[in-house]
């Protein structure tokens, strides 16, 4: 339910290839010995084990003490951003519109004409 579904590419022919093919069987491959000597047979390679599931994260006190720290750190910085961008953006309106006052009452005043 929760694997992604990966459309597979139809080829040219309009014959759909599968994403995933089965897994054939590891097969031990003996070639012909070249020369007539007798060379001692090598073992097959062992195969690794498969790595056990990862442990969860475990934080010792003092761990646990740093994560916070550094967290209640981010959130401060991330809110002084926040607010300087907002408090920037509150002056920069509040010029625009003493701006518009100013030139509303330049060109409405009836002394100029």
């Amino acid at each position: 339910m929760f694997r992604p579904r990966i459309p597979t590419m139809p080829t040219p022919t309009g014959i759909v290839a599968p994403l995933v093919r089965p897994a054939a069987p590891l097969e031990q491959y003996q070639h012909a010995p070249v020369c007539s000597c007798q060379h001692p047979t090598l073992a097959p390679a062992a195969m690794p084990a498969a790595p056990a599931a990862a442990p969860a994260v475990r934080l010792t006190p003092a761990g646990l003490l740093v994560a916070v720290g550094g967290g209640a750190a981010v959130v401060l910085v991330v809110g002084a951003v926040l607010v300087s961008l907002l408090l920037a953006v509150a002056i920069t309106a509040a010029s625009v519109a003493v701006c518009a006052v100013v030139l509303r009452s330049m060109l409405n005043n009836p002394r100029q004409r």
